[in-house]
């Protein structure tokens, strides 16, 4: 189910240039993971709920080589998410070039008869938001007249990329001194910082091991030009779990954009230490899958506000277990727990559509668009087989709705007094 649930995340998503992304979870230390596509995901949740975020991974250092436009879309998504929660850090003037760009590609050119004169209020671009500086993206934005979606979100991407944290993966950690710093995983190499300002870099290259050992992180160096020997250079991270996730990330940004190909895991009884190996396709190995890709462009809505939903409310049954698919934007959360007992089996009898809701708005070009929400609720008084409830639904509305595209999806379970 492991690699299957990332693909049927991305088929659901309509994304073919899949390997940038991956599905997080939260451990007990509520620390944020990466699936592994090679375990079995209840070996690598124990103790933790089902509960899976979609994101971007590896941040393409060049985004203009992605080569579908639905892919640089949830780029920018991520890249939008990580502005706001102050992941990624902008000036005042860079917040208000890519806020520009986003009203661009979800509203298309000014219109003053339809915007009106305040009509950034509803957007979020910033953590501490102000009044002048959605001022300022209405000044901006009125300048594109032209530009399309995809142009606007190519040109968010060549300046987001320019930032200093863009595609940086922070861990906590100390320095030989005991001194807080953080080490920052990218495409390049890995980064130390403290007080957030960056004190040292060390690009791949330069880097001849990684290791951990306890909660131990080491790197060992190659000679500079006028040394020697080899050093090797050590770190504390908070515990032993936070080193390993911390030495995985490495050998997976390593991999990806260092590597041709992945390295196969070393086989044996008799191998020392981890046999953790990246298993998915190298940055070298996606680009030349993505040549080959012949379709015609997919059509799809650019905004986070104005999904097609289709929800589907279970009843019936005393227990609160449940599975969530919420695919929204660049945010997809798969939560549950395996069935316990015998699953009900979901029958054309069981299942009643309660409201439907169509929208239909005009947009730029004259092109018709229309957005369903339906809700659908299937009662039964045993468990309730989660995954074939949330099939049956996204397959009801597949075929109701031939021409549209499911994105978001809603599985839940509710007890006889409506307790959710």
């Amino acid at each position: 189910m492991r690699q299957n649930l990332m693909d049927m995340v991305c088929e659901h998503l309509n994304l073919l240039e899949k390997d940038y992304f991956g599905l997080t979870f939260a451990d007990s230390d509520t620390q944020k993971n990466w699936l592994d596509p090679s375990k079995e995901i209840k070996k690598q949740m124990r103790n933790c709920p089902w509960h899976f975020a979609f994101a971007v991974k590896f941040y393409p250092p060049d985004p203009s080589q992605l080569t579908e436009d639905i892919t640089r879309y949830y780029l920018c998504l991520q890249l939008r998410d990580d502005m706001l929660s102050g992941r990624l850090p902008c000036s005042f003037v860079t917040h208000a070039l890519l806020g520009s760009y986003t009203v661009q590609a979800e509203l298309g050119d000014y219109d003053q008869d339809d915007h009106g004169s305040d009509y950034v209020s509803d957007f979020r671009f910033a953590p501490n938001q102000t009044r002048e500086l959605e001022e300022r993206v209405m000044e901006l934005h009125r300048n594109y007249k032209g530009m399309t979606p995809a142009e606007a979100e190519i040109n968010f991407l060549e300046n987001a990329k320019k930032l200093s944290m863009y595609g940086v993966d922070l861990h906590h950690a100390k320095d030989s001194e005991g001194i807080d710093i953080m080490l920052g995983v990218c495409a390049n190499g890995l980064l130390i910082y403290r007080d957030r300002l960056r004190i040292n870099r060390f690009a791949w290259p330069k880097i001849l091991k990684i290791s951990y050992k306890r909660s131990n992180f080491y790197i060992k160096i190659r000679p500079g030009e006028y040394e020697q020997f080899e050093s090797t250079i050590g770190f504390k991270l908070p515990n032993h779990r936070a080193a390993k996730r911390l030495w995985k990330v490495c050998i997976e940004h390593h991999t990806f954009f260092r590597l041709v190909s992945p390295e196969p895991p070393p086989k044996g009884f008799l191998v020392m230490g981890s046999k953790f190996r990246y298993s998915g396709r190298t940055q070298a190995q996606t680009r030349q899958a993505s040549a080959l890709i012949d379709r015609p462009a997919p059509h799809f809505e650019r905004s986070t506000s104005k999904r097609y939903l289709l929800s589907r409310s279970l009843d019936g049954g005393e227990s609160q277990s449940g599975a969530l698919v919420h695919v929204h934007g660049c945010s997809t959360f798969i939560q549950g727990r395996e069935s316990v007992g015998s699953p009900l089996t979901i029958t054309a009898e069981s299942v009643t559509s309660a409201t439907t809701t169509q929208v239909t708005k005009t947009v730029k070009g004259g092109y018709s668009e229309t957005r369903i929400e339906k809700r659908i609720i299937i009662t039964g008084d045993d468990d309730v087989d989660q995954h074939q409830a949330l099939a049956m639904a996204i397959q009801e509305a597949k075929q109701q709705h031939p021409d549209m595209l499911v994105t978001k999806a809603v599985v839940i379970r509710e007890t006889e007094e409506g307790e959710s």
